[in-house]
């Protein structure tokens, strides 16, 4: 772990060129103690990395340094150059393409004759225009980095418009979506926002401090806590086992007879009905019976206005 947090820090650095400690020891949950001890470690390990008082001071590392030969095997710079791929395709930040080329650049250096680039791809946008999601997530990114407040419109599931005041924590990639972890000055709590209902963001020119939150902290289940979830049985019809699997996961579902049998639990809000009346006739609940009830209470409603 400490390994790690040290390599990561360089890495920064090297694509930054200078930070405060401050915001090292919030973006690695460490204390600003173990960030200078780090910083002590790699200078002794003969990297040209200092410290810098004043009111522009930081923890600074040299323009011509690069990184020593050896430093990554082929396989670990196979490893950060895929995930920064990925990354930039999602969140327009410079400090991340600058990274990518410099370590590009390293990598032909060492390996001759060897390229990577590309082999992960990670879109958490939606069907549609994709600049608009892609600069709507820089516009969240900068505010997460730099501590600006965001003034949001936002589209609940239901369809309730909103305008919220936030102050953006932690930008979260969760089952192919993006959401954002913030302050909500409306709620004066903390909220998780789904970045594609954000229909547009502005700076309000304000900014705000960050505290450190640690992960155990965000509420990665999105509020759906044991007592909000339906424990479902599904009898699904073998054409729509594929939509099934990507909702649920493959490891949910085994083969019974000439039918396959789905035991998982899922969050119990207003879409579950919906969803599995998407799947049309393929999918039948048989398990919980109030849940199954529902289904075919809807049914029957959307028969009537047919």
């Amino acid at each position: 772990m400490k390994y790690q947090t040290m390599v990561n820090m360089l890495m920064l650095l090297l694509s930054r060129r200078k930070m405060r400690a401050r915001e090292l020891a919030e973006r690695y949950d460490i204390s600003l103690r173990s960030v200078y001890r780090y910083v002590e470690e790699l200078a002794v390990a003969g990297i040209p990395i200092y410290i810098s008082r004043g009111r522009y001071g930081g923890i600074a590392i040299a323009d011509t340094y690069r990184l020593p030969v050896g430093f990554l095997t082929k396989d670990e710079y196979a490893a950060t150059i895929n995930a920064l791929a990925a990354m930039s395709s999602q969140v327009n930040d410079d400090a991340i393409l600058t990274a990518l080329e410099k370590l590009k650049s390293q990598f032909r250096r060492e390996n001759a004759g060897h390229a990577v680039s590309g082999n992960i791809i990670v879109d958490g946008g939606t069907w549609g225009d994709a600049k608009k999601f892609s600069d709507k997530m820089a516009v969240c990114e900068k505010a997460v980095n730099e501590g600006l407040c965001l003034d949001i419109d936002y589209i609940s599931r239901s369809g309730e418009h909103s305008r919220r005041i936030i102050d953006p924590h932690v930008l979260i990639f969760k089952q192919n979506v993006w959401y954002i972890y913030a302050f909500c000055h409306t709620k004066q709590d903390y909220r998780t926002f789904k970045v594609g209902r954000i229909k547009s963001a502005r700076f309000t020119g304000k900014t705000f401090k960050k505290r450190e939150i640690s992960r155990e902290e965000i509420p990665l289940d999105f509020g759906h806590r044991s007592e909000g979830l339906a424990e479902l049985v599904l009898e699904i019809e073998k054409d729509k086992l594929p939509d099934v699997e990507e909702w649920i996961g493959i490891d949910n579902i085994e083969p019974r007879a000439n039918k396959f049998i789905a035991e998982v639990s899922v969050p119990d809000d207003d879409g579950l009905v919906s969803k599995i009346l998407g799947f049309g006739g393929g999918v039948k609940v048989l398990a919980p019976e109030g849940l199954r009830e529902k289904v075919i209470s809807a049914a029957q409603q959307i028969i009537a206005t047919v």
